[in-house]
């Protein structure tokens, strides 16, 4: 039985990949336009289900602009995420036109993805630069691009939990992170031994710090995934739901366990995370049977017992909705690495 830490859970479960790709110098007016995550990340993080991209301020300042929300300024020290893989533009102020980086090096991201990290690039009055950044001396701004792949399926709550742009100040709780994060990078720089695998831990610790300080922020009564973890009553019930899905949960045995009624329950579960709690039951057992089909050599009957199911058939249905694909084929699909299937 594992400790009563969904979060936790969830963070194991997904498969975090961290990696920092690009070290960006500029100076005068500058702007870079990111594309969604959909099309950067088969250049950054080929095979990934889903990609975070996040930027640090080494120093300097700017902004950070999202269709539909209003630009965020950032300052040295401070981190900003995109969990929802969201189109956005870094610049040196709100409207500035971004660079034409393709018409400056072509396709230059696919061309370098393998160039040692991180790769250097600056923009300097409008024109863009890719393998070579600026002096020290004339640069004013420098940031550190990231990015974090992690599985949407079969059940990944945490994503849609997180608001569209996560600003992590350079100050209080976490505020470790930045720093260990740019020691990390100018190791890396230097072609330390071990600097390329730290750096991508530490950009894995960027997304979890950052998901804590989110829910440590938020107000009572928050409603999602996270807000229901903060719930007395909720966040129990799924904190058992993670620590033990293999037990034979009814509605009535749970609701007896957290100190509810069935029905208050069943409407408190569905008010703050959207599912019914025998639904999100059923999605937290595929997720843990995945991690068992990806991370053991156990067969599928097997696994099916471990995460409650007593028909192989029935956990097989359940697992294909999920997924959309039966349990030993999707299990060939991961062995064969990122981009199969």
């Amino acid at each position: 039985m594992t400790t009563l830490d969904p979060l936790s859970d969830v963070l194991r479960s997904v498969r975090l990949r961290g990696s920092v790709f690009f070290h960006v110098s500029c100076r005068d007016e500058w702007a870079a336009l990111a594309p969604p995550s959909w099309e950067l990340g088969p250049a950054v993080m080929p095979g990934a289900e889903h990609v975070i991209e996040y930027h640090m301020f080494i120093k300097g300042q700017g902004w950070i602009a999202v269709d539909g929300e209003p630009p965020m300024p950032m300052h040295e020290g401070e981190i900003v995420m995109l969990p929802h893989g969201d189109k956005h533009v870094v610049s040196s102020a709100p409207g500035v036109a971004p660079a034409d980086e393709k018409a400056a090096e072509g396709d230059w991201l696919f061309r370098m993805r393998d160039d040692p990290k991180p790769i250097p690039i600056s923009y300097r009055g409008g024109m863009f630069a890719a393998g070579s950044g600026l002096p020290p001396e004339e640069t004013s701004t420098v940031i550190l691009c990231g990015f974090i792949a992690c599985d949407l399926k079969p059940f990944n709550p945490l994503i849609d939990a997180l608001p569209r742009m996560l600003h992590l100040p350079a100050d209080g709780v976490g505020a470790w992170v930045a720093p260990i994060l740019e020691h990390a990078a100018t190791e890396t720089g230097e072609r330390r031994p071990g600097g390329s695998a730290l750096l991508q831990r530490v950009s894995e610790m960027v997304f979890v710090d950052g998901a804590r300080r989110y829910l440590d922020s938020l107000p009572a009564a928050s409603q999602g995934w996270l807000g229901a973890l903060r719930d007395r009553q909720v966040g129990r019930a799924i904190g058992l739901m993670h620590a033990e899905p293999a037990h034979p949960w009814t509605l009535e045995d749970m609701g007896h366990r957290v100190g509810l009624s069935r029905s208050a329950l069943h409407e408190r579960f569905v008010l703050l995370t959207g599912l019914a709690p025998m639904q999100y039951l059923t999605n937290w057992r595929m997720q843990c049977g995945a991690r068992l089909l990806r991370e053991s050599d156990a067969n599928v009957a097997s696994v099916a017992v471990d995460v409650g199911y007593e028909s192989e058939a029935a956990f097989a249905r359940a697992f294909k909705r999920a997924t959309g694909l039966p349990p030993a084929a999707w299990r060939r699909v991961q062995a064969q690495g990122p981009g199969a299937g």
